[in-house]
């Protein structure tokens, strides 16, 4: 019988796969277990190229963040944040860089990734983790430890990275973003990309087999398009280049490769004015 790991909190079904931690697994980290590793190669095997899809996904993330810090952003609130990744790339970090101080709280749903967070960020004065969970925006907006951190009269960078493609339509998204966008103050920014693979776009195969896998552990993928991911901006100004692949927004000059993958999803930067 296997051991569980010290850092899997009380209560973790650890037979069930996790979306924080299959995605944990699909950049290098160590907070994956036998369940999640065998649904991730599935995944892989189902969607070629799906790693680098995830690559570029955290490349955007970190741009994201220089840019939101370069406008004088200091607060952060990452929605759906999962574990926090090897290396300096995580929102505190990026954000750091340009802003020394700058205030991030991360949000998840999932015990492992708020456990680990918290276990990486103690000591740490402006940043947090929180157990929060997206359809219920006005409790993580409430939340004490949130708003010790943030303050919605100032200007906030509100990401939502890669988590939007877990809703159903039916919990109605659109929604639960308005909530959050309302609660911000002038100046604030929006961070989000939301999967998205067309058919017959030349990047693997479709999304239809990787959606199968995820249904086999009860996540909801969902495979949104540019129009459809365009309504959780509403009543904000997307910056330049507007909606576009997870490597196309204000790319580096380094970027790796240009492998399809890299142009799927649907991301973008918007402010609130």
């Amino acid at each position: 019988m296997a051991t569980t790991p010290d850092w899997v909190p009380a209560g973790v079904d650890t037979g069930t796969p996790s979306v924080a931690r299959l995605y944990d697994f699909y950049v290098g980290g160590e907070h994956n277990l036998d369940s999640d590793r065998e649904t991730a190669r599935s995944a892989l095997d189902a969607l070629p190229g799906l790693d680098i899809a995830i690559s570029a996904n955290r490349a955007f993330l970190r741009r994201a963040v220089r840019y939101a810090a370069g406008l004088g952003i200091t607060q952060f609130l990452d929605i759906g944040s999962g574990i926090p990744t090897p290396g300096n790339g995580n929102t505190h970090n990026v954000a750091r860089d340009v802003v020394p101080g700058a205030h991030v709280v991360y949000v998840d749903h999932d015990p492992v990734a708020v456990a680990r967070s918290r276990s990486i960020l103690e000591g740490d004065p402006a940043s947090v983790a929180v157990a929060g969970d997206f359809l219920k925006p006005k409790n993580i907006l409430d939340n004490p430890e949130v708003r010790a951190l943030i303050d919605l009269d100032k200007p906030v960078a509100l990401m939502l990275v890669a988590v939007l493609h877990f809703i159903e339509d039916k919990d109605d998204p659109w929604e639960k973003v308005a909530q959050l966008r309302d609660a911000l103050a002038p100046g604030s920014a929006l961070i989000l990309s939301h999967a998205y693979v067309q058919k017959e776009s030349g990047a693997g195969t479709t999304s239809e087999e990787l959606q199968r896998v995820y249904r086999g552990f009860g996540a909801q993928l969902q495979n949104r398009g540019p129009a459809e991911t365009g309504r959780f901006f509403e009543g904000f100004d997307l910056v330049e280049p507007g909606l576009t692949g997870m490597a196309d927004w204000r790319p580096d000059a380094d970027t790796e490769s240009d492998h399809p993958m890299q142009h799927t999803g649907v991301v973008g930067v918007a402010i609130k004015n």
